[in-house]
């Protein structure tokens, strides 16, 4: 893995955490025009970092995969791997 990696993965459970943290907020307080703004932000923050990761080294999910003449989730290796497999 390298060191671009590894950070991009640790920026994505940073703010993995906060989005969560945030929702678990707004389950006792879904009014808060604050913490409903902050929600969106994560989310898109979020959505930015995972989508940069899938088109450096691969999905994280698979609802971020690509579909083109094959099922490309399995040929890039997981992030705990070093190599990707061969369809």
């Amino acid at each position: 893995m390298t060191n671009e990696q590894h950070q991009l993965l640790m920026y994505i459970d940073q703010i993995s955490f906060a989005l969560d943290d945030t929702v678990l907020f707004l389950d006792t307080h879904p009014c808060d025009t604050e913490a409903l703004a902050y929600y969106q932000e994560l989310k898109e923050e979020r959505k930015m970092a995972m989508e940069k990761y899938a088109s450096k080294f691969g999905p994280l999910q698979n609802d971020n995969v690509k579909c083109g003449c094959s099922w490309s989730w399995v040929e890039t290796p997981w992030p705990w791997e070093s190599e990707g497999r061969d369809c």
